[in-house]
């Protein structure tokens, strides 16, 4: 392997720290998963995808990546401005994770005129940002909102008479997945999380309107098709419940098994809220994902989560900052909703309340933006850096 510098803007300046660069070599995934102590869901995942999760975990070890969602497709008072966040407008840099949609799947030829989510997605990665989609797909039963709860997954499932019609969603996200390569033509690796918040009762697939057996075969059905039929291999799995767990075993309830899950993940909105179970439930239930990822050597992350408008001025530091910061809590990332209007909406903007608090959140020991990640596509992170991180920390609070 050949010696490389690592560049990171950031800390550039005593970051002097060497790391292994993935040689050109015929390539061979099990292998190289297998030299870096990892297993992934697709034994066939690009070079990048592999770097990907093997960086994600060692970061997690004690730095978390903020991410938002759709941060560069749109904010409060503009849209269309691809060099533009809320986050960045705020924090001088852009979120680290960059949350998007397969519901957006342009499904006309003027839909795809005005669509703009592939280029961000190229955008992101090209400065060193990581991807992750969601999916609200519509009942396929019955063609409406994912929010209709009309019985589906045991007619999706082979066999079913809505089988084929499902095949033929996942070939549109294939398809449309397909547009997301880099410069050189390397597919951009994707951190895909269907079916999230399977725990709760608000969408088709959630635990009411299927058997623990249907929502595991629908998983596993899905994963294999994408990778195994498809050969779409630029993608982590993730596998996110909602809050509505209080134990390792509330939480592995519908778990399909470490061969078909990369990262596993919690939504949380209702618990920071005052009809929540309460706060501190949030960081016992990032302690159950995290030990858990830590045993099956996988990644853990909060998927998706914040408080509407923050009203609260310090929710920033004082709330979600000290729901993070545990030896106990080991996370990759974690992502706050978009901010679609000003009646809806989850990360300062310039002149909200709670923007010098986001700034401070920012500037935190255990948080990473865009700005500071090291390359997780070329290189191999090793220990050290972590501590050199953390140096760099101290001497910024020093001065």
């Amino acid at each position: 392997m050949i010696i490389e510098l690592l560049a990171v803007k950031r800390y550039l300046p005593i970051l002097p720290s060497i790391l292994l660069f993935v040689s050109c070599a015929t390539y061979d995934s099990v292998k190289f998963q297998r030299e870096l102590g990892i297993k992934l869901v697709d034994s066939s995942a690009t070079k990048e995808t592999v770097l990907l999760f093997h960086n994600l975990k060692q970061l997690s070890k004690n730095k978390i990546i903020f991410g938002h969602q759709n941060s560069t497709e749109y904010g409060i008072g503009w849209v269309g401005d691809s060099l533009r966040s809320d986050v960045k407008d705020v924090t001088g840099s852009f979120p680290g994770v960059y949350g998007w949609d397969y519901e957006s799947i342009p499904k006309n030829d003027t839909d795809k005129l005005f669509h703009r989510v592939p280029q961000l997605v190229k955008e992101a990665y090209s400065r060193g940002g990581i991807n992750t989609f969601s999916w609200h797909v519509q009942n396929p039963i019955t063609d409406n909102s994912f929010y209709d709860t009309t019985i589906a997954v045991k007619h999706i499932l082979p066999g079913g008479d809505f089988h084929k019609k499902y095949l033929g969603l996942l070939d549109t996200l294939y398809e449309y997945n397909s547009q997301f390569k880099c410069k050189n033509g390397r597919p951009i690796p994707i951190i895909f999380r269907p079916f999230h918040e399977f725990d709760g009762h608000w969408f088709w697939w959630g635990k009411n309107y299927c058997t623990q057996e249907e929502f595991i075969q629908l998983w596993k059905m899905t994963v294999d098709y994408l990778t195994k039929q498809k050969k779409a291999n630029n993608f982590l799995f993730a596998f996110s419940s909602d809050r509505n767990f209080w134990t390792e075993e509330d939480l592995l309830e519908r778990y399909p098994g470490d061969d078909y899950v990369d990262i596993i993940g919690m939504d949380n909105y209702f618990d920071f809220l005052l009809s929540g179970d309460s706060v501190f439930f949030v960081q016992h239930k990032l302690k159950i994902i995290s030990t858990f990822a830590e045993k099956r050597n996988k990644i853990a992350a909060f998927t998706e989560t914040g408080l509407e408008k923050i009203p609260d001025s310090t929710w920033f530091t004082n709330m979600l900052y000290k729901m993070l910061d545990h030896d106990s809590v080991k996370i990759a990332y974690v992502m706050l909703w978009r901010n679609a209007h000003k009646e809806h909406f989850y990360v300062p903007f310039p002149g909200h309340q709670a923007e010098k608090d986001f700034l401070a959140f920012r500037r935190r020991p255990r948080i990473l933006f865009e700005e500071d990640l090291p390359n997780l596509y070329k290189t191999i992170i090793m220990t050290d850096l972590i501590a050199k991180l953390n140096n760099k920390y101290v001497e910024n609070q020093r001065h």
